[in-house]
């Protein structure tokens, strides 16, 4: 699964320059009151704003991702109001903040680290791995809304194979098999080979391999 880019997590309207003034003394005020949870989290949005990774900006206020990014998703929603309580909107949440943080971290560890014999992460892996750590249950249709909600970006696989597999047929039909129908038979050949037509023993040695499409995976990244 991969991270959102920088910018993708707040819509232009909260990116503007009128709302990062907003934001701007929104911190200050913050600053004054010393209300140090407030001014982090103002602190970490505007970051984002400016152009800084969630990696860097959780690293800098010392924080987990997770929480870099339900900041971004409380802003987005509501503006610097949404940074005020630290209530996000909308239902209360399955998943405690420290259970989320926690579930980061495991996403991030890789499936293997969690006993999963795949190497990527699929929705009904994490799914069950949400079930059994936390003995809470999603639909599969609401986990890559979490996942969303936490940082992380569906990651699908190209048509890459299917495709090369048939410009190597291509290939071999164009160039490598008029080559080998124009080769001499070798002189030590019995007659029987040589009129043997060369073209009808390779004819088989063409043939397609399956076109390899897996499902969508959630990757993790730095």
């Amino acid at each position: 699964m991969g991270r959102c880019k920088n910018g993708e997590a707040i819509s232009p309207a909260g990116r503007s320059a009128a709302a990062r003034k907003t934001l701007r003394r929104f911190l200050d005020e913050a600053r004054r009151h010393n209300d140090l949870d407030v001014w982090r989290r103002a602190r970490g949005v505007l970051g984002y704003i400016e152009g800084r990774r969630v990696v860097d900006v959780a690293a800098d206020l010392d924080v987990t991702r997770g929480s870099v990014n339900r900041w971004l998703q409380w802003y987005d929603a509501l503006g610097v109001e949404g940074l005020v309580t630290g209530i996000p909107p909308g239902p209360a949440p399955k998943l405690s903040d420290t259970q989320r943080d926690a579930l980061t971290v495991l996403i991030e560890s890789g499936p293997r680290e969690a006993g999963y014999t795949s190497g990527v992460w699929t929705g009904p892996m994490i799914g069950d791995l949400i079930a059994q750590r936390f003995g809470v249950r999603y639909h599969n249709h609401h986990v890559p809304r979490l996942l969303h909600a936490l940082g992380f970006s569906v990651q699908r696989p190209r048509r890459r194979l299917a495709r090369a597999d048939a410009e190597a047929q291509a290939t071999w039909l164009r160039e490598k098999l008029p080559r080998i129908k124009k080769k001499p038979p070798p002189a030590a050949a019995s007659s029987c080979t040589r009129t043997r037509s060369v073209s009808g023993s390779t004819a088989h040695s063409t043939r397609r391999g399956p076109a390899s499409e897996s499902s969508p995976a959630w990757i993790p990244s730095a």
